[in-house]
């Protein structure tokens, strides 16, 4: 008796405790049907102002639901390492380039590693690794553990960073797992910005702090470009009168004498700027090869993030000659905050450094007082303030920001550094809420179904047996959804067939005890001894059948990707769940049955 007593003490606590955990995934749904019926958006601003505290705090101790069911972006992304191999890569002659042109072509159509690809190239012209990566005295062999190495460290932090970002940007349980030797899954329930994840997923956020020079050499460097391309121009239309074949090697506006003019727009001050619709041509133009050699030594051309409005509404870009080699980077940043500037109307970002770059940063604008340093972005100039005065503190603003959001996504990417190799986009779903409302029916009906034609069919067959059976099939349903609800873990379609699962396997193992008993009853024991007896005879099997249940879940939650963990979770979670209810609950309910006379053989059916 004292032992029921205190078994019946703990269903009670793990009852009241599972009600508890739940209680905020009601109060959410609630709010939120409150919120729907309200027409008069004059009311519904009401209700959010006076309940907002109330509402935040449901939804984040609710049952948060998958990607599947809430609806949101599914991405994968593939991270590009052959950048990264070019970037360790200390000799780049016409021979390396080609290699990795051939490299970046078959890893279009290939699953191989990139590494491996490299090799075979290097191999296929028996040409030294060490020619272009690392020490010359380095074998091929150990040049090889080193990319390889470098590789893998990349995958593993972009998957951290992107892993911060997501975090930082507040997504409820997200997925972000890698796939092969180059892929990132993302799974991000919830969003609706589908553009601003995509910048913050993609943006490399290589910060770097650069001079500019002077707008003298910038007009001269145009000249150059502008005389390279009408030369070839009118070769061009000299080739193609004599009916030669000609292949267009660049795009520009017209056949003009200035092809580059037409595409720039030069101020009386030397100020340059690049119209919208020519943004991408010179963006593309100021990469190539041939344009680069014009330029003076260690220098390149970028335009600005920001647009400026021109007096007849077109946008424009300001265009900078800058030294190419920074004179600080990103990795100094300590600490990014989005805020406003002083008119309190223009966002800007606020950086902090650590003290080897305050030291570098007070010296870097201690030399260059009166000139501009530019404030570079992945590759587009955010602002090119000039120094006023040598600055001590570590401290520095990125400005010419459009809206607080992109402040925000900026501040962002900052914290979590930057990617190691830019990433792109090759795969991407959305689900909307719609359809996602549209699985939550259909997944709450199949288990309600499930459920009513189970419970029907022990009441029928078991009779009182069977009605404790239901108790403890409802007790485990709940105990689930807590579990899910108390650890934030997210509630997937799949997680749904896995209580669904759940459910058959409850009722296997009180069908294995109901049938033991129903055997000791026909023996000629009797109630008491009858039950006791089953309950020892199937413990064995139900046990054993649990654990190899778990262990298949374990392995699937480990091994297993996005909507497998689900059904994989909810699995673990049901076993668990089934061998209390199954060997604790109904035998406390048939004790206490048996003791107030309330049972007989007849009620096993």
């Amino acid at each position: 008796m004292k032992n029921n007593r205190f078994k019946s003490l703990l269903i009670v606590a793990l009852t009241a405790l599972a009600l508890w955990s739940l209680w905020p995934t009601y109060k959410d749904y609630s709010y939120s049907r409150q919120l729907t019926q309200l027409t008069a958006a004059e009311d519904s601003l009401t209700f959010v102002r006076e309940n907002r505290e109330a509402m935040e705090t449901a939804a984040e101790k609710s049952l948060k639901l998958g990607l599947d069911l809430k609806g949101g972006m599914y991405l994968v992304l593939e991270v590009d390492l052959i950048d990264l191999i070019e970037e360790r890569a200390w000799n780049k002659d016409a021979t390396f380039r080609e290699i990795m042109a051939d490299v970046r072509n078959k890893a279009v159509d290939s699953n191989a590693q990139v590494i491996e690809l490299l090799v075979s190239e290097f191999q296929k012209r028996t040409i030294r690794m060490s020619r272009y990566f690392y020490e010359v005295r380095d074998s091929d062999e150990e040049i090889i553990v080193k990319l390889r190495k470098e590789a893998e460290d990349a995958i593993v932090r972009a998957k951290e960073i992107i892993r911060n970002r997501v975090d930082q940007y507040g997504v409820a349980e997200p997925v972000i797992q890698t796939q092969g030797a180059r892929r990132i899954i993302v799974a991000l329930p919830g969003v609706s910005d589908e553009d601003r994840v995509r910048r913050l997923l993609r943006g490399t956020a290589k910060l770097e702090f650069k001079l500019v020079r002077d707008n003298e050499s910038l007009l001269e460097a145009l000249e150059r470009i502008n005389r390279l391309l009408a030369d070839k121009e009118a070769a061009k239309e000299t080739a193609k009168a004599s009916g030669e074949d000609v292949t267009d090697e660049e795009v520009t506006a017209d056949k003009a004498n200035n092809p580059l003019y037409e595409n720039i727009v030069v101020m009386e001050n030397g100020r340059v700027y690049a119209p919208d619709y020519s943004r991408e041509f010179l963006t593309g133009l100021f990469e190539r090869e041939d344009i680069q050699k014009l330029l003076p030594k260690d220098s390149e051309i970028r335009l600005s993030a920001r647009s400026v409005e021109g007096n007849d509404g077109e946008t424009f870009y300001d265009m900078y000659l800058l030294k190419k080699t920074p004179e600080l980077t990103g990795g100094v940043i300590t600490e990014a905050k989005a805020t406003f500037g002083a008119s309190a109307l223009q966002p800007e970002v606020t950086m902090r450094m650590n003290s080897d770059g305050t030291a570098k940063w007070a010296r870097i604008t201690g030399a260059n007082i009166g000139r501009r340093i530019a404030i570079v972005l992945d590759g587009a100039v955010y602002s090119a303030p000039v120094v006023e005065s040598k600055i001590p503190g570590g401290s520095s603003v990125i400005n010419g920001i459009d809206s607080i959001e992109e402040a925000q996504d900026l501040e962002i990417v900052l914290k979590a550094g930057a990617l190691p190799a830019p990433v792109r986009v090759i795969e991407e779903r959305t689900v909307g809420p719609t359809l996602g409302a549209d699985y939550i029916r259909s997944g709450i009906l199949s288990a309600g179904w499930g459920l009513c034609i189970v419970a029907l069919f022990m009441i029928t067959y078991y009779r009182k047996a069977g009605v404790a059976a239901d108790i403890a099939l409802v007790l485990n349903i709940l105990f689930v959804l807590s579990v899910l609800a108390g650890f934030s873990a997210a509630l997937t379609l799949p997680g749904i067939a896995g209580i669904v699962l759940t459910i058959g396997m409850t009722v296997d193992a009180n069908v294995l005890i109901f049938e033991r008993v129903r055997e000791e009853i026909a023996a000629g024991k009797n109630l008491r001894l009858a039950v006791d007896t089953g309950y020892n005879k199937a413990f064995s099997a139900i046990v054993d059948s649990q654990i190899t249940t778990l262990g298949a879940g374990f392995l699937l939650y480990i091994y297993g990707i996005g909507p497998i963990q689900g059904f994989a979770l909810t699995l673990m979670i049901g076993t668990a769940a089934s061998l209390f209810t199954a060997l604790v609950i109904t035998k406390v309910i048939f004790d206490l049955l048996i003791e107030g006379n309330h049972m007989t053989v007849k009620s096993f059916g």
